[in-house]
């Protein structure tokens, strides 16, 4: 007698961004139901919830409350009886000059404090935020700070398959996590693989936070961008000018058993017949 396995929901709050949308794929692949879970639903979310195995929270970017969200969440996941929750923090939570940084810090520690089987993710910024201004018929990467400074690049679809590996078993409980790429590196060292993936030259564009953030106010209300988000955001690039933004390897190998995908090997993934597209962000490398 064949014995199957009842399919779980798996809600996703602030599913229906990429980083969401990269989850719900990799859930969706374990015969499980991913729940995007936007704005909408979250009106209500102890109905939102109800009926979910497991949960990931994640605040939308740069929430100016991320703390008081995450709280409202662990209150309906208490109440819903959600057996499981992956909290999305971020590499280097605990960076007092980055306030969106320090948000993530707090409620790290709400989520150890909540008595819900947990497990932290810090993943560092995407690989796939620059894909963008690559995909245009004049491929160019443009940051606001030294393109020469360390990082842990992550590919997006190593995020999503480790999310839903933490989100449909019960491995990794108690533990956070940092998401980042086989090794560090930088800006530029992106250019010259996205070189060698498209056969074509990249430009890269850099200028300074300040300079970047008087841009950003010339632009008032057309930057899409309020006051104080201009404010988190030239901070961070102003912490990432000085120190990049350094992340562990171990994570990916220790959730999937093999290592993250290199910057290179995403690039080539993503970028393969590439011949004409949109740059359709300012800076596409600034939000994780």
């Amino acid at each position: 007698m064949n014995v199957t396995t009842p399919t779980r929901r798996i809600a996703i709050v602030s599913g229906t961004g990429k980083t969401g949308r990269a989850i719900a794929a990799a859930v969706r692949a374990t015969g499980d139901e991913p729940v995007l879970l936007g704005r909408a639903e979250l009106a209500d979310p102890i109905v939102a919830l109800q009926g979910s195995h497991a949960a990931y929270l994640m605040a939308p970017n740069l929430h100016s409350d991320e703390l008081g969200f995450i709280e409202m969440l662990l209150d309906a996941c208490r109440t819903t009886g959600v057996e499981r929750i992956v909290y999305h923090s971020v590499a280097a939570p605990h960076a007092p000059s980055m306030p969106h940084h320090l948000a993530k810090a707090e409620s790290e520690d709400r989520v150890r404090r909540s008595k819900l089987p947990f497990t932290i993710v810090q993943p560092c910024a995407y690989v796939d935020n620059l894909l963008p201004g690559l995909r245009g018929s004049d491929p160019v990467i443009s940051v606001a700070y030294d393109p020469d400074a360390p990082f842990g690049f992550i590919g997006l679809a190593d995020v999503g398959e480790a999310a839903a590996r933490l989100l449909t078993t019960e491995d990794h409980l108690g533990a956070s996590l940092e998401l980042g790429g086989p090794q560090l590196v930088s800006i530029r060292d992106v250019a010259r693989a996205a070189e060698r993936a498209l056969g074509a030259e990249v430009a890269l564009k850099v200028t300074t936070p300040d300079v970047w953030a008087a841009a950003q106010e010339g632009k008032g209300a057309d930057a899409g961008l309020d006051a104080r988000e201009r404010e988190w955001l030239t901070a961070m690039f102003d912490y990432y000018d000085r120190y990049g933004l350094p992340c562990g390897s171990v994570g990916i190998p220790a959730i999937l058993g093999r290592a993250a995908r290199s910057v290179e090997e995403v690039l080539a993934d993503e970028l393969s017949g590439i011949h004409a597209g949109n740059f359709d962000e300012d800076f596409p490398g600034s939000r994780g």
